[in-house]
């Protein structure tokens, strides 16, 4: 497919802002509900808002915490976050306001940006994290940082293009993810790693001026890039989705509609409920011409329906974990069904190596099990502050000139078909993909295991018929403690992200053990979906 994109690439991110407004500096950059901002205006306010940082001291390499749902002031502060030579950290608004604090302590972010919305929460969050500013609040909490309006950050004079001395090595943005101590891990990209993948994107899809995109996934979310970073690329409109459109299938499709979205990225869980509960039918969903999805499988009965409902659009299932972006791809072919099994991963995309290997790092043959080793200009490049896990996280293969090949390790169990697409298979290690989100089992029982009427916590996926995988616990109780499973929940959700919440915590007496003494999770997770079964039945 030829090349969409203007031959000049420019080499910082948010120079894409820059040459989009030179370009069509009428066109809608960003759309929410019934607000839009130009690439003129967004070029012209993201430079107003950069000197408002510098003003604060912020210099380049520093971290600026984003407490935003999608707006048009997130992308705002995102773009002026990188034009000051900052890294923007996207927080999660609905974590608890402990795991938010523990986020902002170790990205040691002083500057963060949130809006009046959010007041209630940032008055929990803000005091005592080591913030000393907060952007987009008129007043400061009680005993808060300083606080600086919205009106006032967008008053201040333009920065310049770029920092001085910026450079694509320079960090653009961390992303926190669960980790496996309970403590969260930040996910390092760069201009250039970021650069790459929007580039590859929008050469992959023929992301074009004309298109309208939509991500539903939050800022805080590692899919959110594609629309946040390709489509200024090529001067491409974004629509962005109220929050609460995401629990209201029929809001969502009426909104693709009105909209006359073109490109739709989601994970499998958002699009079924679009499909069952979205009133599809009764949309004209015609400008729709890609539809992007990835973050869990998508059960092929529902991808079926939606291909058959949605006629005129090509599917693709992208895979990637937030490391690398992206680094595979598989279209659907015409008359894809369902008979076929779960679509594969794909193949490599775009100046991307991959190698499947056993437990000894030996190369595996073609259609063998191994674990999926990825390099990539894509790839990040390290976690923030965390040797321990950048030691493990990347293989390094010897080239010729003496310099290594590195290669992250996805922990991702796949084999090749004897169609050369490759298939995922499992994961390695203690992680489960839910409804898009990555999380490490390891997380969720060390919040339970801190309750202190809890011995000892077990964390499992159960699969749900509609392909869905959701997270279960089971807790043992100290000797003579007593507790109800209800509280279990509430004391889960006051430490953990939404999404990581179990949606139930069994108490047991005893848990069944491997032969080696350790909790059988496999077990627990099979009694739980023959539990499931017993009742739909």
């Amino acid at each position: 497919m030829p090349s969409s994109r203007p031959l000049n690439v420019p080499r910082l991110l948010h120079e894409s802002v820059d040459a989009a407004a030179e370009r069509t500096p009428d066109h809608p950059a960003f759309v929410f509900l019934d607000r839009s901002i130009t690439y003129a205006e967004l070029s012209v306010q993201t430079a107003s808002f950069a000197r408002t940082l510098h003003e604060q001291g912020v210099r380049r390499g520093d971290r600026v915490a984003l407490y935003l749902n999608k707006s048009l002031e997130s992308a705002i502060a995102l773009f002026g976050s990188l034009r000051a030579g900052a890294a923007y950290v996207p927080l999660d608004p609905g974590a608890p306001p402990d795991r938010t604090r523990a986020v902002l302590g170790e990205s040691a972010a002083r500057v963060a940006v949130t809006h009046e919305a959010k007041r209630r929460e940032a008055a929990a969050v803000f005091p005592g994290s080591g913030v000393d500013c907060v952007i987009g609040l008129d007043e400061a909490p009680e005993g808060g940082p300083l606080c600086i309006p919205w009106r006032e950050a967008l008053a201040a004079p333009p920065a310049p293009s770029a920092a001085p001395g910026a450079s694509v090595l320079d960090l653009a943005y961390v992303i926190f993810t669960s980790g496996s101590t309970g403590s969260p891990k930040g996910i390092m990209h760069t201009h250039s790693s970021g650069m790459s993948y929007a580039t590859m994107a929008a050469d992959l899809y023929g992301v074009r001026q004309q298109d309208r995109l939509s991500n539903l996934s939050p800022l805080h979310f590692d899919m959110s890039t594609f629309d946040y970073l390709c489509a200024p690329l090529v001067g491409a409109s974004t629509v962005i989705v109220p929050e609460a459109y995401l629990k209201l299938p029929a809001s969502l499709t009426e909104l693709a509609e009105a909209e006359r979205l073109t490109i739709w990225y989601s994970v499998p869980f958002a699009l079924i409920q679009s499909l069952l509960h979205g009133a599809m039918e009764e949309r004209d969903l015609t400008a729709v011409r890609w539809v992007l999805f990835g973050g869990e499988p998508f059960a092929p009965k529902h991808l079926e329906a939606l291909t058959r409902r949605l006629p005129a659009a090509r599917f693709s299932n992208v895979y990637g974990p937030a490391e690398v972006n992206q680094c595979t791809f598989y279209h659907l072919p015409a008359g894809w069904r369902a008979e076929s099994g779960p679509p594969p991963i794909g193949q490599a995309c775009r100046d991307v190596d991959l190698l499947v290997v056993d437990e000894s790092d030996r190369e595996v043959p073609g259609g063998e099990t191994g674990e999926l080793l990825v390099r990539t200009p894509t790839m990040m490049s390290g976690y923030w502050r965390r040797p321990d896990l950048n030691a493990r996280a990347f293989f390094r293969q010897p080239a010729t000139g003496g310099v290594d090949e590195v290669y992250y390790r996805t922990g991702d169990l796949v084999a090749g078909g004897a169609d050369g697409e490759l298939r995922f298979i499992g994961r390695r290690d203690h992680q489960v993909k839910t409804r898009g989100y990555r999380v490490e089992l390891g997380e969720v029982e060390a919040v339970l295991v801190s309750h202190k009427a809890v011995a000892e916590a077990a964390a499992f996926a159960v699969s749900r018929s509609e392909g869905l995988q959701l997270i279960e616990a089971a807790v043992r109780l100290r000797d003579g403690a007593s507790e109800t499973e209800d509280a279990f929940l509430s004391f889960a959700a006051g430490g953990l992200p939404s999404y990581a919440v179990p949606v139930r915590i069994r108490i047991l007496e005893s848990f069944p053990r491997t032969t080696s003494g350790k909790i059988d999770r496999n077990q627990l997770s099979e009694a739980a979906e023959a539990e499931s079964l017993a009742e739909v039945e």
